[in-house]
């Protein structure tokens, strides 16, 4: 039976409360290497490694394969945080209210900040890339983004795309922690 693995990548470097989707920022060095010599040695032999193409993601990805020679990284653009489109990079408070409820009262089709990304495409592609991990049975990790992984959580309930704003997986998804899934 193969397993999925999904690590999100360490705290950014950027002040807390900033929208930050799409926007390609540093990850903390220090905790990258701690995120990394976690889940390291825990990885079975063969496993396939992906990673978001954001710096913050590649840069944990590449500090596992520094820890295990036996891997390396392939970049799936499927698997890169949601785009926030105009709310990128702006801290979320800053977002007018009005714009928010907007987005959360059409969740599944309304763009993010105008131009960004909907739900329901972003579902698409992260349902895609799990779609073919489950085709290929073979055990896969990926680095990447909170988003990323409760789009998984979903996928995994049989949710293609979230009927509303309140059917969106809430919780902490911890920076450097890791869920696993088996097909």
């Amino acid at each position: 039976m193969s397993m999925l693995w999904l690590q999100r990548h360490a705290p950014v470097v950027a002040e807390p409360g900033l929208c930050y989707g799409a926007t390609d920022l540093e990850a903390h060095a220090d905790a990258t290497l701690a995120a990394a010599g976690r889940i390291a040695p825990l990885l079975p032999a063969g496993i396939v490694l992906c990673s978001s193409p954001l710096k913050r993601c590649v840069a944990l990805a590449e500090a596992i394969v520094v820890l295990r020679p036996d891997l390396t990284v392939q970049r799936d653009a499927r698997l890169a945080e949601m785009d926030f489109g105009a709310w990128e990079g702006r801290p979320w408070a800053s977002v007018p209210r009005e714009d928010f409820d907007a987005w959360t009262a059409d969740f599944a089709d309304l763009q993010a900040g105008v131009h960004g990304e909907s739900v329901r495409a972003f579902m698409s592609r992260i349902a895609q890339a799990h779609d073919e991990w489950r085709a290929q049975g073979r055990d896969t990790l990926w680095v990447t983004h909170a988003g990323v992984l409760r789009a998984v959580t979903l996928l995994r309930r049989g949710i293609r795309c979230p009927a509303s704003a309140g059917d969106w997986p809430a919780g902490e998804m911890p920076f450097g922690g890791w869920l696993v899934f088996d097909k």
